[in-house]
């Protein structure tokens, strides 16, 4: 009996070392992730952003619209004339969708490194 406590007594010494070591290692890890996928997120997120059509010129487009109605006060509707929709080539199309999946699967990293700390 003597010599399977002292088994014991040493395995949970050591066990609980090496357990205390993994634990540090793995936060160290998963803080790494979290500020290399937040850095990404945003860098791709600018990306994202460079890609988008400008919505200010339908805006503005409409206002200049508006403005001349009232200047005029005419209360015939006058048509509607914006600018040309934005057509997107395929290639375009498919930039954006991967540059979307990466922000999303950057944000699931993340994510998954905030709740693995929180555990």
């Amino acid at each position: 009996k003597g010599a399977a406590s002292k088994f014991w007594a040493a395995y949970k010494k050591i066990s609980g070392e090496y357990d205390d070591n993994m634990l540090e290692r793995c936060n160290g890890n998963m803080d790494i992730i979290m500020l290399f996928a937040g850095l990404f997120s945003a860098v791709n997120t600018a990306f994202i952003i460079a890609m988008q059509p400008n919505p200010a010129d339908t805006t503005n487009d409409l206002l200049v619209q508006f403005m001349q109605h009232t200047w005029n006060g005419s209360s015939v509707a006058q048509p509607v004339i914006l600018s040309a929709p934005v057509s997107y080539s395929s290639s375009k199309i498919w930039m954006q969708v991967l540059a979307y999946m990466s922000l999303t699967f950057s944000l699931l990293a993340a994510f998954g490194a905030v709740l693995g700390k929180q555990w």
